[in-house]
Order: C-alpha cells, then sequence, then structure tokens
C-alpha cells in the first residue's frame, strides 16, 4: 500500500506444557519458551511498530513470590529494548545455574509456563506507555489477578464504561482496553467469589478452595458472561494468575487467530506463517480458532477450543489477505496472486490490448504478489494470442516467423522506486509539496516517450494524496502516452471500526468523488437529507440504526466514481492522461472466498455497531469535525 495505514495489532501466547526441565533437556535450554516468544513476535513485527509487551506467569510458586512479570516498550525499537532487559539478568550467571531449572524459576524474572505478547499499532490518540499492551490487573487473591492483550477494537466502549460506572466501579481511563480489563476482570472476580461460596459451607480452608478454584473455575462461562454486550472485532488473549490461560475471536471472526497444540505446547498467534517457521509444523496442523470460541488453557494442561457467543455471519477481515498479513502464508500468497490475474481483462481493455506498447509495474513492494497474478494473466492471453498467430499462419509457418511469435511477452519493468523520506523545515506549502514529489523515484530510459502506456499496480488506493502529490508527479517524467493505476483492492467508502485507522470519511478518495459527483449533478441536497436522517437515528437503540450513506453511493455506478476518482489524483499541469482501475467487490470474494468481511468496501457492517460510526463519521464530515466516530 503506497499510503500507509495504522491496522490490527498481533498477539503470541505460549503455554508450555511440561516442567521446565523438559525444555532443558530437549533443546538444552531453560529459556526455551523466552526464546520462542521473541522468534513469535519478530516474526510478527509488520502487525506493529509503535510499541510491544509481554508478561509471564509462573505457575505454583508459593506465596510471597514474584509470580507475575511484565515488561513494557514504547522505544524507537521496541522488541529489541524489551528483550534486551529481559536477557540481562542471564548474562552473569554460571553454568550450572543456568541449568538449574527451579532455581531460575525462583529467581530470574519471565521464567515461567504462561506467556503473552503483543505488537502495537496505536490507531488513535497518542503511544504513552499506558497504552502498551499487556494490561495487569492486580490482587492479592492469585486467582483474581488478570493479564490481558488483545487485537481489537469496540464501537460501543461508551455504553460498557457506563455500565462499570453503574456496578460501583471508578475506571481510571475511558479506553476500550481499561474497560475491556475491568469488564472482564468483574466477572473474574464474580466467578471466584461464588465458587468460594459454593466451597465454604462444606468447612473447607481458605487455601483448600483456593486450590478447588484453581481446578474448577469455568473460564468459558466468565467469558461468556463478560463479553455479552462487546460490540467490534477482537481477539483477546489473557492469564488468570493461578495458571489458566485463553485466547478468544469474536462472534463474526473479523480479527484472525491461529493455534498449534501438541503434547508439550500450546502456541496462539494472529497469523500462522510465525508458528509454520517457529516450530517447525506443516500449515495442515496449525487449527483457526472460530468465531464466537475461545481457546482455553487449564492451569492443569487441559486444552480446550469452546465456544462463548452465538457465532454470527463469518466476516473475517479481507484486508487480512489484500495487505496486513505476510504473505508468507501459503493461502494469503495464493488470493493475492488471484487478486491480481482478476484484473487482467480491465487492463488488456485500458491498453486496447496493445502489449507491445504497455509497460507494467508495480508500487509498493507489498504489491508484489499481486503484480504476479497479473503477469500471469497478461501471459494466458498472449499464449491466446500466439496460438492464433501460429494457426493463421498455417504451412506458412517458419522458424524466424515462429520465434517472432514466441518473443511476444508482457513488458515487465522495476520503475518505481521508494526513496528515503525527505525532512524538511521549509514553512512555505509549495516547498513542501515539491519535496514530498520526491518520495519515489523512477528508472529512466525504459519508456517510449509518449508512445508507451504505463501500467502500475498497488495494493490499494486510500485518500489517492500519495497518488496525486508523489507518485503520478513523479512517473509523468518517464513521458508515457497514458498511466494506468489498478488497484487490487475495491474502493474504500466507508470508515473501519474494528481496528484500522480510517475513520474520516472526509480522508477516502472515494468519499470525495462522490461528493464532486453528487454538486456536479446538482444532487447536494441529497448530503443534507442523508445528514438529518443520520440525526434521526441518532440515539435509537443500535439495531435499529441503518447505514444512511449507501443511499448516496448507490446513485452513480462503479465506474462513474472510478472516473472521478481519476480525476481528483491526476496533478495538475501533467501530460499523460491518468486513468484508474479498481479491483470490484465480486472480484474480492471470488479471491478470497473465506474473508468476506467488506464493510469499507460494501458499507455491510458485521455489528450493528458499525451502522452508528458510519453515520457518526458522516455526521462529522458535515460538521466540518475532524475527529474519529467511535
Amino acid at each position: 500500500m503506497s499510503e500507509q495505514i495504522k491496522h490490527e495489532c498481533g498477539i503470541v501466547l505460549i503455554r508450555l506444557l511440561k516442567p521446565l526441565s523438559f525444555y532443558q533437556e530437549k533443546y538444552g535450554t531453560a529459556l526455551y519458551g523466552i526464546n520462542l516468544l521473541q522468534l513469535l513476535m519478530q516474526k510478527q513485527r509488520n502487525r506493529g511498530q509503535d510499541g510491544a509487551g509481554i508478561a509471564t506467569i509462573k505457575i505454583g510458586l508459593p506465596p510471597g513470590q514474584i509470580y507475575v512479570n511484565r515488561k513494557r516498550s514504547n522505544a524507537s525499537q521496541p522488541l529489541k529494548d524489551i528483550f534486551e532487559k529481559v536477557f540481562e539478568p542471564f548474562r552473569d550467571l554460571s553454568e550450572e545455574q543456568m541449568n538449574d531449572t527451579e532455581w531460575l524459576k525462583e529467581n530470574i524474572p519471565f521464567m515461567g509456563e504462561l506467556l503473552l505478547g503483543h505488537l502495537r499499532y496505536g490507531t488513535h490518540g497518542g503511544n504513552d506507555i499506558e497504552s502498551v499492551h499487556p494490561f495487569l490487573r492486580e490482587n492479592n487473591w492469585v486467582n483474581r489477578n488478570l493479564v490481558l492483550a488483545g487485537n481489537f477494537n469496540l464501537t460501543n466502549t461508551d455504553e460498557l464504561f457506563d455500565e462499570l460506572v453503574a456496578l460501583g466501579q471508578f475506571p481510571r481511563r475511558k479506553a476500550d482496553t481499561v474497560t475491556v480489563l475491568e469488564k472482564i476482570g468483574h466477572f473474574l472476580d464474580d466467578e471466584v467469589q461464588r465458587l468460594h461460596t459454593w466451597y465454604k459451607p462444606d468447612g473447607y480452608s481458605n487455601m483448600e478452595i483456593n486450590d478447588l478454584i484453581f481446578d474448577n473455575l469455568d473460564v468459558q462461562r466468565l467469558l461468556r458472561r463478560s463479553t455479552k454486550k462487546f460490540d467490534g472485532g477482537y481477539v483477546m488473549g489473557g492469564l488468570i494468575g493461578h495458571g489458566d490461560a485463553f485466547v478468544m475471536r469474536d462472534p463474526a471472526g473479523i480479527r484472525p487467530a491461529y493455534y498449534y497444540h501438541d503434547e508439550e505446547i500450546v502456541v496462539c498467534c494472529s497469523e500462522r506463517p510465525p508458528i509454520q517457521t517457529a516450530l517447525d509444523v506443516n500449515f495442515k496442523f496449525i487449527k483457526e480458532l472460530q468465531p464466537g470460541h475461545a481457546l482455553i488453557i487449564k492451569r492443569g494442561g487441559k486444552v480446550a477450543e469452546l465456544p462463548f457467543q452465538e457465532p454470527k455471519p463469518r466476516a473475517a477481515c479481507s484486508f487480512e489477505r489484500i495487505y496486513f498479513s505476510r504473505g508468507s502464508d501459503r493461502d494469503i500468497y495464493l488470493e493475492r496472486k488471484k487478486l491480481g490475474e482478476q484484473l487482467t481483462g480491465a487492463v488488456l481493455k485500458a491498453v486496447d490490448y496493445d502489449l507491445e506498447h504497455t509497460v507494467f509495474s508495480f508500487v509498493p513492494n507489498t504489491a508484489e504478489t499481486a503484480f504476479f497474478g497479473l503477469i500471469k494473466g497478461m501471459e494466458k492471453h498472449l499464449n491466446v494470442v500466439k496460438q492464433e498467430k501460429i494457426l493463421e499462419l498455417g504451412k506458412g509457418l517458419n522458424p524466424k516467423k515462429l520465434e517472432k511469435i514466441l518473443a511476444m511477452t508482457a513488458r515487465v519493468e522495476k520503475l518505481v522506486l521508494k526513496d528515503e523520506k525527505l525532512r524538511t523545515f521549509i514553512a512555505d506549502d509549495v516547498s513542501r509539496s515539491e519535496l514530498v514529489s520526491h518520495v519515489y523515484d523512477v528508472t529512466y530510459g525504459i519508456v517510449q516517450d509518449e508512445v508507451d502506456t504505463l501500467v502500475l499496480l498497488d495494493d490499494s488506493i486510500v485518500r489517492g494524496t500519495t497518488l496525486r502529490d508523489s507518485l503520478i508527479k513523479i512517473v509523468s517524467r518517464l513521458r508515457p502516452k497514458k498511466i494506468i493505476f489498478v488497484s487490487s483492492a475495491p474502493q474504500i467508502r466507508y470508515p473501519d471500526c474494528y481496528g484500522i485507522d480510517m475513520s474520516k470519511m472526509k480522508d477516502f478518495v472515494a468519499f470525495q468523488a462522490l461528493i464532486q459527483l453528487l454538486h456536479s449533478t446538482g444532487q447536494s441536497h441529497l448530503l443534507t437529507e442523508a445528514y438529518n436522517r443520520c440525526k434521526e437515528q441518532e440515539h435509537l437503540p443500535v439495531e435499529q440504526i441503518c447505514n444512511q450513506v449507501a443511499s448516496l453511493y448507490d446513485r452513480f455506478s462503479y465506474d462513474e466514481v472510478t472516473q472521478k476518482i481519476a480525476k481528483i489524483v491526476t496533478p495538475k499541469g501533467i501530460k499523460p492522461s491518468v486513468e484508474v482501475i479498481y479491483q470490484t467487490i465480486e472480484g474480492l470474494h471470488s479471491a478470497c472466498p473465506d474473508h468476506l468481511g467488506d464493510w469499507y468496501f460494501s458499507g455491510n457492517y458485521p455489528t450493528p455497531g458499525g451502522n452508528r460510526v458510519v453515520n457518526r463519521a458522516f455526521m462529522n464530515y458535515m460538521e466540518d469535525r475532524d475527529e474519529r466516530a467511535y
């Protein structure tokens, strides 16, 4: 994606099912769990560079010893910062101490059987250390301690916050992270107290009741009760002080989660390839955590995937497949190639089937896989053309003519290179704009002046500012006859409210195109009418709210919006004509059939809160309020 947007975080949960001595003997180090946590987080660092944090729990330590360890960082290289500090105590240990797993567990931080890691992208607000996961809820009762980290955004944080206040709590921050921690923590307290009240009349001592709670705490029930009113996309990992753990996924499966389980370990991650790489296991042994289900690991080692909420129609985020997740996943790689190949027909039509005078390239590097698919489609087309030409020659076929036909290929070149971002303190906008236009550089001498058409593939086009202010300006210096920008994703028309940093409608070039179309066709009054409908629904129960923006887009065809976008992103004064081609929503579903979450493209939100967010975002635009809609 040439225009960076912040997005989902990444999580790692590890449960070592054997004593630390087992890993010392089998793998030659008692630090097996910490090393694995570091590797899994490194392999998911694409999911967050704003901050990172880890926490561990040592199971079975006697009272008086520290059993929960946590470290967080918002440094420029947070993973490096964290693990340098984690490994520091080991540097001065003797070989005998390094091999004594019982001593290490009792004396060295982070030598626990439960490990939780988090990589953070801050979608909104500041990046202070208090915003970095994991979050810790402390209590003197071991079974009431809770550590939580997640990849989530909830649309109804205000409602959940008010419920906590009604319960008598006094939350220290009005943020979804704190609200979720306290919500689950409240019901954890309640479940623990319920069990204590149940066992007390039978004459058990408090210490004996603690052991019974360890064994009988119903984590499935706890999660069902605490998440009953959650509205949003989430994967949350939690550690409970005595040794239970869980990872839960929202009922629509919006956010991704995968896990692997054998007799010695349980690992859960936001992406599948890190598990494959770190544990050297085949992808078929790695399971996807199902929507509305939780992976629950009891203190004693029992592992189960259990439902905690009724699953909704699956709406797994398609942006994960287009861009966010690493393309090293087999299925994602093939899906991205398919997204590119499906654009073949539209591109051929746009270049009038003249591949001899068309040069293909891509920007940025993350678009490379989709680009492979587009070129594969061109090769298939050329194979048909070659076959027809050979058959036309009939008896007139000779080696020279055959060689010329077989030499027909798509002209693929590396034309656009991203340069270092220029930093400037120049105050005037004209000078700054000129410098910004040089973020990218180009390869000169490949494109025939005013003869060749240049086709550039991108993952998606969100705001259009990078195209207008940088990319199109710089590639126009190659003097092509025409520039065609191709997006492997559909038009982004609506805000996201489940984790991606896309909440202001005025930023979307598709929405800008809609506004211009309404004005140019004399339909500006429809904006006011839609605003009034939003206001009328503002205080209705969330289940009764409808997306009031979708009907505005219905006034125009997909191609009309695309053509207006092309005009918006065309810089003034350049000679080549500019065209834009978008993936269709039908094409997206065809390429990614198991990830149909497309609300930012279609406006079809998987939870009731989504409609409230899109209406709020539209009202913010109409009221000229530059703020998030949730």
